[in-house]
């Protein structure tokens, strides 16, 4: 009984860190929006999208309403801003490293150590950000609308690719791509329709990939994983098939 009641323990615990994480990450955006351009939703499409965001990992709306509020504040010190991050993993898997942060000389320094420790290395600005292509991405449910008309509809604002998906919480999704140009065409023209995406924003797309064995993958996904748990790391891309 103590060991079935330490294991569901620890798996509680472990869900509860990933919650806060994910409100950290929500939080910044939030906060780095507000800054950007307002605190209203409606005249900010970029906070529009990090509400949203927030609401796809269950970030209470008291939450939401207080990361906007303390970001009006004229007392506020907190100026997050974002950076970017290269290198090499493990079997030369090439990674990008989205970050956003207030002490750019903490985060560089805390990604080049969980580099070195996964056994890679932190590269240069341009290093392997040309085996990507910056996309702009929107999940959504896969209800609520007729997929091939909407596919048809939505080309002219800029839709290039739509594909299926699945969420971090095992749910199907359906996945709308566009170039970086085309992401507020694409974000109003579903507003117009009333689609709501589960979340949205810019990842970095591999153009090719490497295969791995499942022994080097797991290397690569220790090192993921190590970048991941820095509050400062919004998200983490790669070129593993």
């Amino acid at each position: 009984m103590g060991r079935n009641f330490e294991n569901r323990k620890q798996a509680i615990l472990k869900r509860g860190a990933a919650n806060n994480k994910a409100f950290t990450r929500a939080t910044r955006q939030i906060t780095m929006a507000v800054k950007a351009g307002g605190g209203d939703p409606d005249a900010n499409p970029t906070l529009r999208r990090a509400i949203q965001n927030a609401n796809s990992v269950n970030m209470p709306k008291d939450r939401i309403k207080s990361a906007i509020e303390r970001a009006l504040g004229v007392n506020d010190q907190e100026n997050f801003e974002e950076a970017l991050y290269e290198g090499y993993g493990p079997h030369g898997v090439a990674i990008i490293v989205d970050a956003a942060t207030d002490n750019v000389t903490r985060t560089v320094a805390n990604v080049r150590n969980a580099f070195k420790k996964g056994g890679g290395n932190l590269g240069s600005e341009g290093s392997v950000s040309f085996m990507f292509d910056r996309r702009g991405v929107f999940r959504l449910k896969p209800e609520g609308f007729d997929r091939e008309e909407m596919e048809l509809e939505l080309i002219d604002h800029g839709l290039d690719e739509m594909t299926d998906g699945v969420g971090e919480d095992g749910q199907e999704q359906v996945i709308l791509r566009c170039e970086f140009s085309d992401f507020g065409s694409l974000q109003s023209a579903l507003e117009e329709r009333k689609i709501e995406p589960v979340n949205s924003g810019f990842e970095w797309i591999p153009k090719t990939t490497t295969e791995l064995s499942e022994e080097q993958m797991d290397e690569v996904l220790k090192l993921i994983a190590r970048l991941e748990d820095d509050d400062d790391v919004q998200a983490v891309f790669h070129n593993v098939e």
